[in-house]
């Protein structure tokens, strides 16, 4: 890895077919602009229309040839995610690159249209159920990535409660709500890892994490909103993490890459490492089999 990974260390992706999820600002439209600039053709994956236009107005002023296409997906409601897919699958037959990077952060005690806790819903129950209908793509493309997006948060939270993710027997915290939800995804990223080698897939499943980054401005407490303008690196550098995970070469499924500076707050792109929890194999099967049992999505489960 070089010890300064940038954009121009990207390899080429003309013929390559990107989703990204929460597309439309922050990390997420920072990814598109790095893989648009590559020559991927981006399809952003979006909650709200409005705000989708005004992303690929903006990445079009800063890639002119960028192709992207605009596909609704409310990861916080599960028919959303299949209709998205079944949308998606209709469209194509391939899929390079899966960018799980949509999130909620740090919001108010509320609940996903199916009933979740709106951390977990989205940031890792979304992602669950999308990337288990995106499968048959990923595993007809050759080289193909998912890439979860984690957090330092995940060392924050006081663990993934499974007989509690919703927060219905304990008092709520934001931090330690977020912090969960991206525990879990972590965690799901590795028995993703474990499921696919198994089943001798060629997928390629690694995680990231943007470190201190501005990502987000108009989410979270105000004090963090406050502290986010004075000291967190910049949204594109923050986005590159995970576009070291979903293109370069020497990436290994498993692999979790952050910030290679000062306690991973900022800085390039380099492997780090994460809580003993989320590396936890029992955890992990039993985090996919309640996953598995709340959202009726089933796949890689013969491992």
């Amino acid at each position: 890895m070089p010890q300064k990974w940038t954009l121009a260390e990207m390899p080429r992706l003309d013929d390559k077919l990107a989703v990204v999820t929460g597309a439309n600002r922050g990390l997420g439209l920072e990814i598109c602009v790095g893989l648009a600039g590559a020559g991927a053709t981006v399809v952003m994956a979006c909650r709200d229309a409005r705000r989708a236009e005004t992303a690929v107005q903006e990445i079009r002023r800063r890639v002119p040839q960028a192709r992207l296409e605009v596909m609704p997906l409310d990861l916080a409601d599960l028919s959303s995610v299949r209709r998205f897919a079944q949308d998606f699958n209709t469209r194509f037959s391939r899929l390079d690159l899966l960018i799980n990077n949509g999130s909620a952060i740090m919001v108010p005690l509320q609940k996903t249209r199916d009933g979740y806790e709106m951390h977990i819903g989205t940031n890792h129950l979304g992602h669950f159920v999308l990337t288990g209908l995106l499968l048959d793509r990923l595993e007809a493309t050759p080289g193909s990535r998912v890439v979860n997006t984690s957090s330092m948060a995940h060392r924050l939270t006081k663990g993934l409660k499974l007989d509690d993710l919703h927060f219905e027997r304990r008092p709520y915290k934001e931090m330690d709500a977020y912090g969960q939800s991206k525990l879990a995804s972590l965690i799901y990223t590795f028995e993703l890892d474990r499921r696919l080698r198994q089943a001798g897939s060629g997928v390629i499943a690694a995680a990231a994490h943007p470190g201190w980054s501005n990502t987000n401005p108009d989410q979270g407490t105000a004090l963090m909103r406050w502290a986010n303008s004075f000291m967190a690196q910049p949204a594109a550098m923050g986005a590159l993490p995970s576009l070291y995970a979903a293109t370069a070469p020497e990436v290994r499924g498993g692999d979790y890459l952050g910030p290679g500076g000062f306690k991973e707050l900022r800085g390039h792109p380099a492997k780090v490492g994460s809580s003993d929890e989320a590396r936890d194999p029992e955890l992990a099967a039993r985090l996919w089999a309640r996953s598995e049992l709340l959202t009726g999505a089933k796949y890689l489960s013969g491992s």
